[in-house]
């Protein structure tokens, strides 16, 4: 029988061991004095370095034995980051990646921030973690000097150990450690990073420390995690989001065979918290599924439950002609330049919400007792879910206890923490622990959807193809009116670009939750706009890659502006759509009736990517994508290049898939979809060669679990037009009848 898999370490326990180590080097790395941001108690009895405390960001332990551990503290749900961070720690330390050991962190406010969503890992940790890895350097460094009395100088670390220039002396860490440990912390400010060009770790390419693990099934998944006693539970909520119980046939269900409790949680409206629901607590997962089938349950499904997506759209499209409620931004005079554009385009685009569907359903552990709350979550955001079990249950949040674990996906979704207040709840109730077990109906039809929408657009374009105007009339949905959930920023591409540009925003107020779903906003923006472009570029008998050159011009940093503004550079812009032309051959290749080739760039979270599509459309309206090549910025170092390019791969098929087959419909306010066989994915036989090139520019290192799904379907959709002639204005793109002649 397989041994049970180790907790990660709680800060309690993660101490102690260090401290078990003996004459080992504990370095926690700080921004600001612990007693000023957490209180002095946090650190009383820890054995940290003297010579000031500061919140840490990351820990190192290196063990007498030349063992370093690295500790983990961003969420893995899939992007690599528990890989990645320590990579970067490890190179500043001079340590072959093979005497390192990477834990996952306990969740601690001394840890700082331990969410990951936004691809904000690596932007936000990089330099602190080369600083960490650094330090930690420094001191061992310093450490051998004084045993040997002679300047650091002349001293310098590689492989785990710190040589002497002028002799022959070498001391491995481990043999430093204690005399580095008595040592103080150096100012930040005066420890010396490695130059890049020295780098040998970072740009590599290295497997995930999980990756053995996860090939012979250890249980590193919230779904596989088993605590003493456990109970297993399933929460049937209304399928119109926010109805509540009335009754149910509780007395029937706890006579089945397998089930301990069933009851009502009254719950509140939040989508983001608790909600009224049903939990039964049964012997096994599959005893609570097959009790879930006799539940007969009557629900107020309340104000929503005539909601439809066709009559959204219906609103949509009587709004669409008129002003919007919200003038997001209006330059130059949009109306007198297509009054005298050589010619003018009008389209209406559209997309439905999709799901997050992500391959391990929501699931989480509780074990509540009395004031105290103990929680096994695959969560992107720990700090935010130990809160809200908190605020929920009356708990004190220090005494809510959130274990940490590996995700099988995550796209925004596990931002939010509905599933671990479901959980903790229901222990609270049954007074046992329990493990909450979505299933994929759950999952689907409970989820905090991608947001639908509808584009408005005109353009107009001189007797050379230039374009000279642009408006948008996005109507988008909130939960209230005027108050768009995925609103369009007044600086979205072209704005600032054109003199004579108008974006309006009005809101069609629904009750389906809504929530970030990877590259939130962009993943559809990005379509609109790059497809629209397109339609210009023909309309202009232009080239698309030289209009596209064209509209960026030859500015460098354009600024933002207004609330939500942000730089656009437009020079890195430029430079990766350059590249993608060329790494594409476009222009160069002669394509026969039903194949083609299109382009479509855009820049979201940091990131600047340009994508070239090859697709063959056949006669039949089949479509087959044949290749993509992609060009990216995202700064001047790449950290782990084998789960970079895993990343933008994974983000071109993924986003594809999403604009290609996936689609909800709303009846009667529920949504009508709840599994794979009325829920199209994309399939293997439908994947295809993604060529990945990094363009290096002197920028910090920016995320990759984003950037690069915007563009695609923009291209796809371009290409089908260079090759066959049609356009796709509504997603998904099975929408569209492609078939030709």
């Amino acid at each position: 029988m397989k041994a049970p898999a180790s907790p990660p370490l709680d800060r309690r326990g993660f101490l102690r061991l260090s401290a078990l180590t003996g004459g080992g080097l504990l370095l926690g790395f700080y921004l600001a004095p612990v007693r000023h941001a957490f209180g002095a108690d946090i650190i009383k009895a820890d054995k940290l370095p003297a010579g000031g405390y500061f919140a840490p960001d990351a820990f190192i332990r290196i063990a007498p034995d030349g063992t370093v551990t690295i500790f983990a503290a961003r969420p893995e749900i899939g992007q690599g980051i528990k890989t990645s961070l320590p990579m970067v720690v490890a190179e500043e330390l001079c340590v072959p990646w093979s005497s390192v050991t990477v834990v996952t962190a306990p969740v601690d406010p001394i840890f700082g921030n331990q969410s990951a969503g936004g691809s904000t890992s690596t932007p936000g940790s990089y330099q602190q973690m080369r600083r960490a890895g650094a330090t930690a350097r420094a001191m061992l460094i310093q450490a051998a000097a004084q045993t040997w009395g002679v300047p650091a100088s002349e001293c310098y670390a590689e492989n785990g150990t710190v040589f002497h220039r002028g002799s022959d002396k070498k001391l491995t860490y481990g043999e430093l450690t204690a005399k580095a440990a008595a040592l103080p912390v150096p100012n930040e400010d005066a420890v010396q990073l490695k130059d890049p060009k020295d780098f040998k770790l970072l740009g590599t390419r290295v497997g995930g420390v999980d990756n053995p693990k996860i090939v012979v099934g250890d249980p590193l998944f919230g779904i596989d995690q088993k605590v003493p006693n456990m109970l297993y539970a399933v929460y049937e909520k209304c399928p119109v989001a926010g109805g509540k119980v009335v009754s149910a046939n509780l007395d029937e269900i706890k006579a089945l065979p397998g089930v301990r409790q069933a009851f009502v949680i009254d719950g509140g409206r939040d989508y983001n918290g608790l909600m009224s629901g049903v939990a039964i607590v049964a012997d096994s997962t599959w005893s609570a599924f097959s009790a879930r089938r006799k539940l007969q349950v009557k629900w107020d499904a309340g104000p929503h439950a005539a909601d439809s997506w066709d009559s959204f759209a219906a609103q949509a499209k009587e709004l669409g002609p008129k002003k919007g409620e919200h003038s997001l931004r209006d330059d130059g005079d949009v109306q007198g330049a297509l009054s005298k554009a050589a010619k003018t385009v009008e389209a209406d685009y559209s997309y439905r919400f999709i799901s997050h569907v992500d391959l391990e359903p929501q699931n989480c552990t509780a074990y509540v007792q009395g004031d105290r709350a103990e929680i096994w979550a695959p969560t992107q955001n720990p700090a935010k879910g130990q809160k809200l079990v908190a605020d929920t249950l009356g708990l004190r949040e220090e005494n809510v206890t959130v274990h940490l674990t590996r995700s099988g996906g995550g796209f925004g979704r596990r931002l939010d923490n509905d599933p671990m207040v479901e959980a903790a709840a229901i222990s609270q109730k049954a007074g046992v622990p329990v493990k909450l077990t979505w299933t994929r109906e759950d999952d689907m039809r409970h989820d905090h959807y991608r947001p639908g929408g509808f584009h408005f657009l005109k353009g107009g374009v001189d007797e050379k193809g230039k374009v000279v105007a642009w408006q948008d009339h996005y109507v988008g949905f909130g939960y209230a009116e005027g108050k768009t959930y995925s609103g369009l920023s007044g600086d979205e591409f072209p704005a600032r670009f054109l003199p004579n540009l108008r974006l309006d925003q009005s809101t069609l107020v629904c009750d389906v939750p809504m929530g970030p779903l990877r590259a939130p906003g962009s993943n559809v923006f990005a379509w609109v706009i790059q497809s629209f472009i397109d339609e210009l570029a023909h309309a202009g008998g232009r080239d698309p890659v030289e209009l596209r050159l064209e509209l960026l011009g030859d500015r460098d940093m354009v600024p933002g502006s207004g609330p939500r503004g942000q730089p656009y550079n437009a020079a890195r812009m430029k430079g990766v759509v350059k590249l993608v032309a060329e790494k594409s051959g476009w222009g160069t290749k002669k394509f026969p009736r039903g194949q083609g080739q299109g382009i479509a760039f855009h820049f979201s979270h940091r990131g600047y990517f340009a994508e070239v599509a090859e697709v063959t459309v056949d006669q039949d309206g089949t479509l087959h994508v044949n290749k993509a090549y992609v060009a990216a910025d995202v700064g001047s170092q790449i950290v782990n290049l084998s789960g970079a390019e895993s990343q933008v791969q994974g983000s071109v098929i993924d986003g594809l898939g999403a604009a290609w087959q996936q689609e909800l419909d709303l009846q009667h306010g529920a949504i009508v979809q709840g599994n794979f066989n009325e829920y199209a994915m994309i399939r293997i036989p439908d994947s295809f060669p993604v060529e990945v090139h990094f363009k290096l520019t002197d920028y910090p290192p920016t995320g990759l679990g984003e950037p690069a799904l915007p563009p695609i379907a923009p291209a796809v959709c371009n290409a089908i037009f260079a090759a066959i002639g049609k356009r796709v204005r509504t997603l998904p793109i099975t929408r569209t009848d492609l078939s030709w002649s």
